[in-house]
């Protein structure tokens, strides 16, 4: 990630760059009662991840960006979640594969995800774009969904942190 940064300028963030890829944001959003999580069923992927995407011009910073994605996907505001004290916002990061699209015109790339932790002061929450459904699960029951590795490495650091 650091070497796409120091090659590309500000260029990481866009996504038309393509080699390697470029950067996205997401967020692990806990409920009010510490309990749950919030996860999407992506529309494409047809599994359940947590929310997130492409980091637009318009976004002040990737963190924004993360925000931005919640509301869209989720409908839970920038007043309805404040980032957690449990990673100081951070969560995690990781790097997937995106199979080409012909479509849009794009290659096969990677996505750079930076992932922040956000608590919710609500559990209002409403699916929206790129979200077929949107639902709170259980930490108990998460395992039990059909997701990929990344989300499991990323519950297990929520489920260590909440249990200090």
């Amino acid at each position: 990630m650091q070497a796409v940064l120091d090659a590309s300028d500000d260029g990481a963030f866009g996504r038309s760059h393509f080699e390697p890829g470029h950067f996205t944001a997401s967020s692990f959003v806990i409920a009010p009662d510490r309990q749950r999580i919030l996860l999407i069923l992506h529309s494409k992927f047809g599994i359940w991840l947590q929310p997130g995407g492409h980091v637009d011009p318009e976004d002040v910073d990737i963190a924004a960006a993360a925000r931005r994605e919640v509301a869209e996907e989720t409908g839970l505001g920038s007043t309805d979640i404040e980032l957690s004290e449990l990673f100081d916002g951070l969560l995690d990061v990781d790097i997937h594969d995106i199979p080409a699209n012909p479509r849009k015109g794009e290659p096969p790339h990677q996505h750079l995800d930076v992932r922040f932790c956000f608590q919710a002061t609500t559990d209002r929450i409403a699916a929206g774009s790129d979200a077929s459904d949107a639902r709170w699960v259980s930490l108990d029951e998460a395992d039990a969904i059909e997701t990929d590795e990344s989300v499991r490495r990323a519950l297990r650091k929520l489920r260590a942190a909440l249990a200090r």
